[in-house]
């Protein structure tokens, strides 16, 4: 599913072709121990779904995208919400025409590969609390 090598509190993740983004990182997380790092990366994809929230309804909308695409930026963060890692990202990618996609990342299929760094701040653990205002879940301190 992926491989990795650790300096101290800092990770470069290598999630496996046609994984699972999310799962990945999200397994990644869980066997390390981590609920509290930034997130970065890059790599290629064959299907991402990304989720918009509508503020004035506070509903979300998802969309899938089924193409082969790029990974120009990933960017994240964790935290801790029910005792487990809470994984939020974002991505951009670009299309074939090189226009881009992005936004909230719900889950992306990895087509080729994708190579994550992740720093972990084990002194740090910003829990989540959801928000009614907003219908976020947004740090707590």
């Amino acid at each position: 599913m992926y491989q990795f090598i650790k300096d101290a509190d800092h990770y470069v993740l290598s999630v496996d072709n046609h994984e699972s983004l999310m799962t990945a990182l999200a397994r990644f997380c869980e066997e390390q121990h981590i609920l509290s790092a930034v997130i970065g990366g890059l790599g290629a994809i064959c299907e991402a779904t990304f989720r918009f929230l509508d503020p004035a309804t506070k509903q979300y909308v998802d969309k899938t995208f089924s193409e082969q695409m790029e990974i120009t930026n990933l960017t994240g963060n964790v935290s801790e919400k029910d005792g487990k890692p809470y994984l939020h990202v974002h991505i951009t990618a670009s299309r074939r025409d090189y226009t881009c996609v992005g936004g909230h990342l719900l889950d992306a299929r990895i087509s080729g590969a994708c190579e994550l760094v992740v720093d972990a701040y084990p002194k740090l653990a910003p829990g989540r609390r959801a928000d009614a205002e907003t219908g976020l879940n947004l740090y707590k301190f």
